[in-house]
C-alpha cells in the first residue's frame, strides 16, 4: 500500500489557527458507512448520533507546557526542545526532539530558564535526543512555569496565555502529553451531560500522545512505517462499561489505537501497558463501533486509521467534501463523525 495513496489538496488557509470562542460550535461531518453518504451537522448533535446502551470513550490525558527554548553554554543560538516521553526508569531522563539538532550531539548541555539544565546522553534512530535533567527540585513544577504549549507546527503562531485552556479537554486529568487528543476538544460539560441523557455511558481511558501518534511517515510504502511505543491506561471501571456497551464510541485516534490494542488477545481487560499498534486499512477493528475523530494531515498515520476504520475511498470523498464546503481542519479545527 503506497503512502501516497493517503494524500489529498488543502488549502493553507483552511488550516485553523486559534480555537473557536465556543468549543462545541465546531461544525461535525457525519459519515454513514453503511450507506456510504455523508451529512454537514454541529457537533452539537453529537449526542443525538447516541443511543441507549453506547459508551462514549474518551482520552483524559493533559497536555503538559513540553516545548522548552534554551542555549549552549558555548553559543547563543536558541535551541528547541520538545519533550516526547519521560523515562520509566528514571523521571529526571526524557526523550526528546531538538532543533537544531546539528548544535546538540551527545554531552552537550542545554541551559534554561531557572537554572534548569539538560544533558544529551543518547540518540535515537529516528534522531530524538534522550535528555537527563538537573537544577530543579520538581521538574515538572518547573516545565509548569517555563515550558510552553507544544502546538503543532502548522498552527503558525507562538502559543499564548490562552492555549493552556484552549489546548486541553475539559476533562484532562493525568499529565503526560506533548499533543492534545483533539478530537475531545470540542466536548464541554453541558455536551457531556446530554451524552449521558442520552441513555450512554462515558469511560475515561489514558493514552499519552508522543511521537508515536505525530511520527510523520518516511517511505513509501505504509507497511513499511514503525509506531513509536506510547503508555496508556485502562481503568478497571472503565473496561467494565466498555465490555458491557453495545457499541463503543470512540472519541479520537488515540483512544481507537488503545482500544484495540487491549482487545487483541481477547475481551477487553483493565491495565496498565505499552501500544505501538498501527492501524492501515485491512484493520479488523475488535471494540470500535463508531468513530468521532478531527480532519488529519495528508499521508499520516491517523488519516490511515480512520481510512481504515471508515474505508479509504468514502473517508477521502469526505474529505473532498470537507474542503469545499470550507471546514476548518486539524487540531483546532471541525471534527468528523463515523457511524
Amino acid at each position: 500500500m503506497l503512502v501516497s495513496d493517503f494524500d489529498y489538496a488543502l488549502p493553507e488557509e483552511l488550516i485553523a489557527q486559534r480555537p473557536l470562542d465556543d468549543r462545541a460550535a465546531a461544525r461535525m461531518l457525519v459519515v454513514d458507512r453503511a450507506a456510504a453518504t455523508f451529512a454537514d451537522r454541529s457537533f452539537r448533535n453529537f449526542p443525538d448520533y447516541l443511543r441507549p446502551g453506547d459508551c462514549v470513550v474518551v482520552n483524559n490525558s493533559k497536555v503538559f507546557p513540553a516545548r522548552l527554548f534554551g542555549k549552549r553554554a558555548s553559543g547563543t543560538a536558541r535551541i528547541e526542545v520538545l519533550l516526547t516521553r519521560q523515562s520509566d526508569d528514571d523521571p529526571a531522563v526524557w526523550e526528546a526532539l531538538v532543533r537544531p539538532g546539528r548544535k546538540v550531539p551527545t554531552g552537550a548541555v542545554i541551559h534554561f530558564d531557572e537554572g534548569l539544565q539538560a544533558e544529551v546522553i543518547g540518540r535515537g534512530e529516528f534522531g530524538e535526543r534522550t535528555l537527563r535533567f538537573s537544577g530543579a527540585a520538581d521538574l515538572l513544577a518547573t516545565l509548569d512555569r517555563i515550558g510552553h504549549v507544544p502546538l503543532p507546527p502548522y498552527i503558525r503562531r507562538p502559543d499564548d496565555t490562552a492555549d493552556r485552556a484552549a489546548y486541553q479537554t475539559v476533562y484532562a486529568r493525568p499529565p503526560g502529553s506533548v499533543a492534545a487528543p483533539t478530537a475531545g476538544l470540542h466536548f464541554t460539560p453541558e455536551i457531556l451531560a446530554r451524552v449521558e441523557a442520552a441513555g450512554a455511558r462515558l469511560a475515561q481511558i489514558t493514552l499519552h500522545v508522543g511521537l508515536g501518534t505525530f511520527q510523520p511517515v518516511h517511505g513509501e510504502l505504509v507497511e513499511e512505517h514503525r509506531m513509536h511505543r506510547e503508555s496508556y491506561e485502562i481503568p478497571p471501571g472503565a473496561a467494565e462499561a466498555i465490555r458491557g456497551a453495545a457499541r463503543v464510541v470512540a472519541v479520537g485516534t488515540t483512544t481507537v489505537r488503545t482500544l484495540e490494542h487491549a482487545a487483541r488477545a481477547g475481551p477487553l481487560a483493565a491495565g496498565r501497558g505499552e501500544t505501538g499498534i498501527f492501524i492501515y486499512p485491512g484493520f479488523a477493528f475488535r471494540a470500535t463501533g463508531a468513530l468521532l475523530t478531527n480532519f488529519h494531515l495528508p499521508r499520516s498515520t491517523l488519516l490511515m486509521l480512520v481510512c481504515a476504520f471508515g474505508g479509504r475511498e468514502l473517508v477521502l470523498e469526505a474529505y473532498r467534501h470537507a474542503v469545499a464546503a470550507r471546514y476548518r481542519f486539524y487540531s483546532y479545527g471541525d471534527c468528523m463523525l463515523l457511524v
